[in-house]
């Protein structure tokens, strides 16, 4: 049982927003015109909403604005079993979230010239040389594999338009992924690598947006060309210039009564994932450290993480990025012609940069979530959700841990934030 539960709790990470939630915005006024206010009151009533009616055991939120923090606020409880309450230092599993520290972390990697975007990924693993593209069945039903038409490159993979798969799916390739494992816990990064290459894709690189293993990829690039493990490489050049003190893969022992259980729907209801089984999901044990997922951390550390990107690339004088860098990562790099994009459109009116969704108009329906013009972010397997507002100088972190990934949560806390009526430019 505990096995099943681990494996379905790292399975929901490659699906971590695989569905539009349905539940109308958390109505409330828009701002006032010219400047976003925080409405402190209305978010604690939409926390405690999450709460009440049965969509989270505990959350809680964290909002800056114009360099100073506008709110915390938190609701329900971290450990419904031992009776702990969701607090400012609790430690949440953030899963996906650990996808913008991996992309930073490469890009400083390239702003040191260690490689360029357009280069082919087999320039640096040469068994990705040989790649084969799923095309069908013929006549016989026996699967057709065609060679690529151009070579995977370091861009694809950070914008997942590489062609891999991130789970099981229709086509024997995702057959040929669950086969070979390639995110298996017991293997390092290089032998990911090795397993991945043998998986033919489900597209021609360059031809659709599909969520992929690509930022574990990207993980291997960091540690084969900073020559330092990732975590290690991570922790020198991110975690310890941010302050961040709480973040890791691997939390060490004295910090897992902090940690928020894990909490998993089933028949309708929340139960409480077994602290055995929740605690295997810190790697302390595994000897793979992925960068698509596996970090826990705090509000005030990602926090600290979303403010550098939104002071383009530097806090408290720790310079991460180069604003130009920045910039880059948060353009939208989808070609107009890849209209194939899985499950992204469900994110709203968005694009995607190198590792973040970049929203590029306003909200177009009143179910969409709310947001601002220029805003990037991204989200959690476990409901968790961060974003980043140059036009209103903000950002926001949310945590909860529900599972699976529940978007109604995400739509009532950016109801709550900016107003359900909100435009999605400053002064709407």
């Amino acid at each position: 049982m505990r096995g099943k539960r681990l494996a379905m709790a790292l399975a929901m990470t490659v699906a971590c927003a695989a569905s539009a939630a349905t539940a109308p915005p958390l109505q409330a006024r828009s701002a006032s015109a010219g400047v976003l206010k925080i409405d402190k009151a209305r978010i604690d009533a939409a926390l405690k909403q999450m709460v009440v009616d049965g969509r989270a055991a505990g959350t809680s939120a964290l909002v800056w604005q114009d360099g100073k923090e506008v709110y915390f606020g938190s609701a329900g409880m971290a450990d419904r079993k031992a009776g702990r309450p969701m607090r400012r230092d609790t430690i949440a599993q953030i899963f996906s979230m650990t996808k913008p520290v991996t992309g930073v972390a490469l890009m400083q990697l390239w702003e040191r010239g260690r490689l360029r975007l357009d280069d082919p990924l087999a320039k640096y693993f040469p068994d990705y040389a040989a790649m084969r593209v799923y095309a069908g069945r013929d006549a016989a039903g026996q699967p057709i594999y065609v060679p690529v038409e151009r070579p995977v490159t370091i861009r694809d993979v950070m914008r997942h338009t590489a062609g891999f798969a991130y789970g099981p799916g229709p086509t024997p390739a995702h057959d040929a992924y669950i086969a070979a494992d390639p995110l298996a816990l017991t293997i390092g990064l290089p032998e990911m690598n090795r397993r991945l290459a043998g998986v033919p894709l489900l597209f021609q690189p360059g031809s659709q947006w599909s969520y992929s293993i690509g930022v574990d990829v990207q993980a291997a690039l960091v540690e084969k060309l900073s020559g330092q493990p990732f975590a290690d490489y991570v922790r020198e050049h991110i975690f310890e210039p941010l302050k961040m003190t709480d973040t890791a893969w691997r939390q060490p022992d004295a910090r897992l009564p902090r940690f928020a259980a894990m909490n998993v729907k089933q028949d309708g209801k929340l139960e409480q994932m077994p602290d055995a089984e929740a605690r295997t999901l810190n790697f302390q044990d595994h000897a793979l450290t992925p960068g698509g997922f596996g970090l826990a951390s705090t509000l005030d550390d990602y926090q600290r993480f979303a403010r550098m990107l939104l002071n383009e690339g530097e806090l408290d004088g720790a310079r991460i990025l180069k604003p130009a860098t920045v910039k880059l990562m948060v353009t939208d790099q989808l070609d107009p012609a890849i209209t194939e994009r899985l499950w992204l459109p469900e994110k709203g009116a968005v694009g995607f940069g190198l590792d973040f969704a970049v929203r590029k108009r306003p909200p177009q329906t009143p179910a969409e979530n709310r947001g601002a013009v220029g805003e990037y972010f991204w989200d959690g397997a476990a409901s968790t959700l961060f974003w980043v507002d140059p036009a209103n100088k903000l950002t926001a972190v949310f945590f909860v841990q529900t599972m699976p990934y529940d978007g109604s949560l995400h739509r009532d806390f950016r109801a709550a934030v900016y107003g359900a009526d909100y435009k999605g430019r400053p002064g709407d």
